[in-house]
């Protein structure tokens, strides 16, 4: 009965992933994928609760020994399905499986996914399964885009460890449900045995230490607050600490530096400064740090940086803008580090609010994108904002749809990051009121504290917030390549507009302001319409204006 169930279900999934490669030629996605992204019947019948994971990795050998508890709950009912789906990916191998710290389980594997045959249970409870594994770990060539273990060395060729592995999975190097929408509901803990000549760090708070008196020494980490699995790093190096409490909107906030011993003299006056600054705009604009049980770390890392809750990784050489270059073009980037900004904004778009589905990665990058313009804003002002904006507009390909299809671990268009910032931007202009636009994006952090959300959730709160139905605004910049066409042109003391090329009912208002003149709202359609303009209204219509504003192509048919 069992072979029966299992051949029945691979069918299924590979018709379904037949059915999402004719969505999208361009990449035929195989039942791995499926297995990996999407959720099943041997996924949805258990809630993660907590991981207790604890490794042991061999710089020397590139390989790891270690062990994860899965704590889990019961939350359907499993009677029909007696195996959990685990993911580990190869060349790692599961050695044993114990159920409640008893019963030894059987376990089979199908290339990363591995099946644990569990008993039946009962429906809310909590159990758990440990699971110890060891092997060879995939390795990073190109981190944090291609991500793995890392096994490097610092500048003076000491032994320097972590690992980067957002969207190819935390399972590239632990065991565990791999898939975005289950984070730990009671945190998880990391611990890490090293060699006694180094320091391990890890996410949230330090819990204990302990020399083992045979070369190494234990480190354990822990983190109250959900997590996603791809956050769960180990930092392995020569560290040095530095620390300070930061007065911020819930009061103390406990700050850590982690940074490698000869980064300290000049890490203690450069970070700092940046952080604060990051806290200030981030906390204004998004409300409350949203970790602040689990403190904040800012850690030096070998590649340029990643979002790691409560540990972000930073590797962009203590240099203003990235790696030292503006990204916008025109000034304003080189004027604050820009890893220490982004990855940190991470925290509020990406740690807080986490989406179910990688296809929906939009809600992290788009947000943390423009959290790069908020700053700026926050900072240096809003015209320096407008002009960040605008600058980074020219990373924009419009190569494929930022949303690809779901359920297959799939990843959009690198455009989620430039274009999403300017889509958020387009849109907070078109409201012409920031204390509106800010209430949105704190009722964002406030509405999903600590959960995993779909993209319509936050596309419709945005609508309803605002007051207005921003859904073809979403369908326009986030499912289709296009940029919609603004024409217009002017007679007789009337300005004719509509819009064209562009997805059906798009319908992005438009707040023409220029100073000294009145400020006009207007609601193109893809007919034209008309507005009588008053005393010197006419210079509002300009290519150069709009184009400044919005992510439009603009056009004088007259």
């Amino acid at each position: 009965m069992r072979k029966l169930t299992f051949i029945t279900l691979t069918m299924i999934l590979v018709l379904f992933s037949t059915i999402l490669f004719a969505q999208s030629p361009k990449k035929v996605y195989t039942l791995a994928d499926t297995l990996r992204g999407s959720l099943n019947a041997e996924r949805t019948w258990w809630d993660v609760q907590r991981y207790e994971l604890s490794v042991k990795p061999d710089y020397n050998d590139k390989s790891i020994t270690g062990s994860n508890k899965i704590v889990y709950k019961v939350v359907g009912n499993n009677n029909g399905s007696t195996r959990m789906q685990i993911d580990l990916q190869e060349p790692l191998i599961i050695d044993s499986v114990l159920y409640n710290g008893k019963a030894k389980l059987k376990f089979e594997h199908v290339g990363s996914v591995w099946y644990v045959h569990v008993p039946t249970q009962k429906l809310s409870a909590l159990n758990n399964v440990h699971i110890f594994y060891h092997g060879k770990v995939h390795q990073a060539k190109r981190a944090p885009w291609d991500g793995g273990f890392i096994f490097t060395t610092d500048s003076l060729s000491r032994p320097w460890m972590t690992v980067a592995c957002q969207g190819l999975g935390a399972s590239v190097w632990y065991p565990n449900k791999d898939h975005q929408s289950d984070e730990p509901n009671m945190g998880a803990s990391l611990t890490m045995t090293v060699p006694d000549t180094l320091v391990a760090v890890g996410n949230g708070r330090l819990i204990f230490k302990k020399d083992n008196h045979d070369g190494t020494t234990t480190y354990q980490y822990n983190v109250k607050n959900p997590i996603s699995n791809y956050c769960i790093i180990p930092y392995i190096g020569k560290y040095v600490n530095f620390k300070e409490k930061y007065a911020g909107e819930k009061g103390a906030l406990d700050v850590n530096y982690w940074v490698l011993d000869y980064n300290y003299p000049k890490a203690k006056t450069y970070m700092p400064d940046q952080v604060h600054k990051m806290m200030k705009s981030m906390e204004h604009w998004f409300g409350p740090y949203p970790f602040y049980e689990d403190g904040y770390q800012l850690i030096d890392a070998s590649h340029t940086g990643m979002e790691h809750q409560s540990a972000v990784s930073y590797g962009n050489r203590y240099k203003f803008g990235y790696m030292g270059r503006d990204m916008s073009g025109d000034g304003w980037g080189l004027k604050w580090d820009f890893i220490i900004i982004h990855e940190s904004g991470h925290e509020w778009f990406g740690n807080n609010i986490t989406t179910n589905d990688l296809a929906d990665m939009w809600v992290h990058e788009g947000f943390t994108n423009y959290s790069e313009t908020l700053f700026v804003d926050y900072i240096f002002g809003n015209k320096a904002g407008n002009e960040y904006n605008f600058g980074i507009r020219k990373g924009i390909r419009n190569d494929t749809q930022i949303i690809p299809v779901y359920g297959v671990n799939a990843q959009g268009s690198g455009d989620m990051y430039p274009k999403g910032g300017n889509m958020l931007h387009a849109i907070r202009h078109s409201l012409n009121n920031d204390e509106l636009f800010r209430s949105i994006l704190r009722g964002l952090n406030q509405t999903f504290y600590h959960k995993t959300v779909t993209t319509a959730q936050i596309e419709n709160y945005i609508s309803k917030k605002a007051g207005y139905n921003y859904a073809k605004v979403f369908d326009q910049y986030l499912r289709t390549t296009q940029v919609p066409t603004f024409e217009y042109y002017l007679k007789d003391g009337k300005a004719f507009y509509r819009y064209s090329d562009c997805v059906k009912g798009f319908n992005l208002p438009l707040s023409l302001k220029k100073d000294g003149v009145k400020t006009l709202k207007i609601i193109p359609a893809q007919n034209w319409q008309q507005v009588v303009l008053a005393k010197g209204q006419d210079v509002l219509f300009t290519k150069t204006g709009i184009e400044f504003m919005y992510y439009l192509k603009v056009k004088n048919t007259k």
